[in-house]
């Protein structure tokens, strides 16, 4: 079997920043090291110095391919293969290939090397990486239409960031070695502005520094390395799920902030003995305040918080702990460390910063239920006391140097007891206070060392101490289970509360809701699966290795029943983690009908979708049947008397009236033709099968065709020469065109007006307006709006003139463009068309030309 080979990216902030001339370099060394190295395909971009750099390398021919009564060029994969080099050189990884090339994206013919056993060096830009098109478009006010999944970038063996000032590439542009000496001035004006380029470097470092994080993380583990690396400042802020936790999450973000940018983790520790303490709405809310400070949302399930907070701050590399103050009373404090002082002693080189709060020392808040009224830590501590405690108070009866009375001294015992019962619960102390009875009869009640009692009243007071150790222990153990049970009430009552707000907000994301069960019940997964002929289909799920069979989960609840043959299964959510206690399947069967709720309204959302598509068709259909029977009849009854008219023997036409004949047959077909046009356009955007594949465009290619067929003496063109070109389908932006003045002609009185020019500055930056000015009658402002849906006939527009699908197609093809089209009232009267589109900026293969798309006639 073929090794797989080896992928190295140069990775560019913005074009021009050298990726290609440090590929072609890398590619010249190991070619000088006596590597077979060829060139698969690289572009210039008629940069003298990076064609120069090619120097002696092998260039295999690229393949040409016919599109559109055009000639194109791409990478010859199949060459590249045939030759087998050790190493080729790919240059623009998100390029689009032309229709009808072996695969749709040059990343995909990159693969096909890499799987053939080839290494590959290649190159991109960080503005074509797919998650981050959006933030590229904020900052530069264009949209780049070529993406390559991150995910492709990541499998690539090396990633090198070519790096350069902003105030060093704007140099570069304006001594001409970028882009050529008429697109200089635009481009600095837009484009490569300082802030758009430092913007963009900032993303791009970043992007490689979290890549550099992968590694680091797989290294750690592969050698089982624990210790914090201060590579990179990581804050972890442990929460609670109490009112506290908006203040430590400020507090852990004014560190960030301080560190420099420091990574921001927020951690929530769930026991795993029932349903999870703290307010859901207050965890819900500090997961929301972390995430607007940029930071994360974690979720781990451990019985030992100390340790499960330092288990995640070492597995995530972080360098500070961020945790409150204890909201223990101070009195507890006897019976064991905090959570705070626990990760302070074991922390080793992580910094902790325990940060107070209003809530310090004043209570834990809500207990949980599902178990014994007690801690594991209270009931052992109470056995230790009981064991313990009356022998040591025993010895020091015994020594003291003033000898109290019997009552004193079963006082002594009794004050022991009350404690063991606080600390340990009813066994505890019941143990202690007979303990403490055999002592106190064998050393402190006559005859001393038997345990035999001569006076009455001691046996009376004996018998006493233990009733009243017994019954403080009972009522120390019910005021536990008590207050436990209230706050696992309080617990349901706020997770009922919370979906039943839920409801009234109209939450219906499933996703939200499998996520807030897992949170609530502290599970590691949550499915909601559906019965089928083939066994269980997963409807949704969250967290790790979510369970496909609720036999195998650990707790299920019935979602809804099923509906018998042909119709719905069983729906069940299937939880893994943990078995719930009988009290914590009340609150999940609340979620399990908020889970009916939300399919219900998934299933009646998508049949009402089905619905208005439904209905949207007929009405299409409807308006054109209408349109079919109206306006077509009339240029068909045109042809068909102008041909019967020159079918008839019988009459004689002088030429004048047979060249008129055939002008109407041509006219009428025209008409024809043009409507026909216009049904299957509206046929196509209906449908979203319109594909356009954009490009720089000039607006002097796509405006003289547009003017074609209309007459001369109407149009007045005011189009600059030195406008940047706009990134569009030169077929479909020629379609769109040319539809709005034929609207304009027909419709217009007086001579109609095209003028261009670039929005500089405002709201969008770095787009170009086209306004086709007619002065006719206008439409009214209520209706500006209505004259872009199909069939509509306004304003402007008089009945029985064409079916109303013109500027319902040119709108259409605008925002398949990523533009605009609106209405606009033209000064002393008129209706101005406002087209606007993207500039296009010169980068990567955006900058080659493919053609027109099926919009092109």
């Amino acid at each position: 079997m073929t090794a797989r080979g080896t992928w190295r990216i140069y990775l560019g902030a913005a074009p021009g920043v050298g990726k290609t001339y440090a590929m072609l370099n890398e590619g010249r060394r190991r070619a000088e090291r006596g590597t077979d190295v060829v060139i698969g395909l690289v572009e210039p971009h008629g940069r003298p110095r990076t064609a120069a750099q090619i120097g002696d390398l092998e260039i295999v021919p690229r393949r040409r391919v016919r599109y559109r009564d055009a000639e194109f060029t791409e990478m010859d994969v199949d060459a590249v293969l045939a030759r087998r080099p050790e190493v080729a050189l790919v240059d623009e990884l998100a390029h689009t290939n032309v229709p009808g090339s072996r695969n749709a994206k040059r990343w995909q013919d990159i693969e096909e090397l890499l799987a053939a056993g080839i290494d590959v060096i290649s190159t991109v830009n960080i503005q074509h990486l797919e998650s981050l098109n959006d933030v590229v478009e904020r900052i530069t006010g264009v949209r780049q239409q070529e993406t390559v999944p991150d995910a492709v970038v990541r499998r690539a063996e090396q990633i090198e960031s070519v790096d350069m000032t902003p105030e060093a590439l704007r140099r570069r542009l304006a001594h001409g070695n970028v882009y050529p000496a008429e697109s200089v001035d635009t481009a600095l004006a837009n484009y490569f502005r300082t802030g758009n380029l430092t913007a963009l470097r900032e993303l791009a470092l970043l992007w490689v520094a979290d890549r550099v994080d992968e590694g680091l993380a797989r290294y750690r583990e592969q050698h089982g390395i624990t210790e914090p690396w201060e590579a990179r400042e990581r804050i972890v802020v442990a929460l609670s799920g109490g009112p506290e936790g908006d203040t430590l999450i400020r507090r852990a973000a004014r560190l960030a902030a301080r560190a420099g940018h420091a990574d921001l983790l927020a951690v929530r520790v769930v026991p795993s003995d029932g349903l999870s303490a703290g307010s859901p709405q207050a965890v819900a809310r500090q997961r929301a305040l972390m995430e607007s400070m940029g930071g994360t949302f974690h979720q781990v399930v451990g019985d030992d918080i100390a340790a499960a907070l330092l288990e995640f701050a070492r597995g995530v590399n972080a360098t500070q702990l961020v945790l409150g103050s204890s909201r223990r009373p101070g009195w507890q404090a006897l019976l064991g460390p905090g959570v705070g002082t626990t990760v302070a002693r074991e922390s080793g080189d992580l910094d902790v910063h325990i940060v107070t709060h209003e809530r310090a020392g004043k209570g834990r808040g809500a207990a949980r239920d599902g178990g014994p009224a007690l801690s594991a830590r209270r009931r052992a501590t109470g056995w230790v006391l009981a064991v313990v405690g009356p022998p040591a108070l025993t010895v020091l009866l015994t020594q003291a140097p003033h000898e109290f009375g019997l009552v004193t001294d079963i006082l002594f015992y009794l004050a022991l007891t009350v404690g063991v019962a606080l600390a340990g619960g009813l066994w505890p102390a019941v143990a202690a206070a007979v303990l403490g009875s055999l002592l106190a009869n064998w050393f402190f009640t006559p005859p001393f060392h038997t345990l035999t009692i001569s006076d009455v009243d001691n046996a009376v007071a004996l018998a006493i101490f233990i009733g009243v150790a017994v019954a403080v222990a009972s009522v120390v153990d019910l005021a536990a289970r008590r207050s436990r049970q209230a706050a696992q009430s309080n617990a349901e009552a706020e997770t009922l509360s919370m979906l039943a707000t839920s409801v009234l907000r109209g939450e219906q994301a499933l996703p939200a809701l499998l996520e807030r069960i897992r949170e609530t019940f502290g599970m590691t997964s949550v499915a909601l699966l559906e019965s089928g002929r083939d066994g269980w289909t997963v409807l949704g799920s969250t967290g790790p290795d979510p369970c496909a069979d609720p036999d195998r989960a650990d707790a299920q609840a019935r979602v809804r029943e099923g509906e018998g043959a042909g119709g719905r299964g069983e729906t069940v959510l299937a939880l893994r983690g943990r078995v719930l206690p009988a009290a914590d399947r009340r609150v999940l069967s609340a979620f399990a009908s908020r889970a009916a709720a939300v399919l219900e309204w998934r299933r009646l959302a998508e049949e009402a979708g089905h619905a208005r598509r439904l209905a949207e068709g007929d009405r299409i259909r409807t308006a054109l049947l209408a349109a079919v029977s109206h306006d077509l009849r009339t240029p068909l009854a045109s042809i068909k008397a102008g041909v019967s008219g020159l079918r008839q023997a019988d009459v004689s036409w002088d030429p004048e009236d047979e060249a008129e004949l055939l002008a109407t047959i041509e006219e009428s077909a025209d008409q024809l033709d043009a409507l026909i046009g216009n049904l299957l356009d509206m046929s196509r955007l209906q449908t979203g099968t319109v594909s356009p594949l954009i490009q720089p465009v000039a607006l002097e290619q796509v405006v003289p065709p547009a003017l074609q067929g209309l007459p001369a003496d109407r149009i007045e063109v005011d189009v600059p020469e030195t406008l940047p070109p706009v990134a569009a389908d030169p077929g479909l932006l020629e379609r769109a065109l040319a539809n709005v003045l034929q609207n304009a002609v027909r419709h217009g009185a007086g001579p109609v007006l095209v003028s261009a020019g670039a929005l500089r500055t405002g709201p969008p930056p770095g787009r170009v307006e086209i306004r086709v000015a007619d002065r006719g009658p206008g439409v009214p402002e209520a209706a500006k709006e209505r004259i872009f849906a199909p069939f509509q006939r306004l304003g402007d527009t008089p009945d029985g003139d064409g079916v109303g699908l013109g500027l319902a197609v040119a709108r259409g093809f605008l925002e398949a463009m990523d533009g605009t089209l609106e209405a606009d009232d033209t000064p002393g009267g008129g209706l101005t068309m406002v087209f606007a589109l993207p500039v296009a900026v010169p980068s990567g293969a955006g900058a080659r030309a493919h053609g027109g798309t099926g919009g092109s006639r």
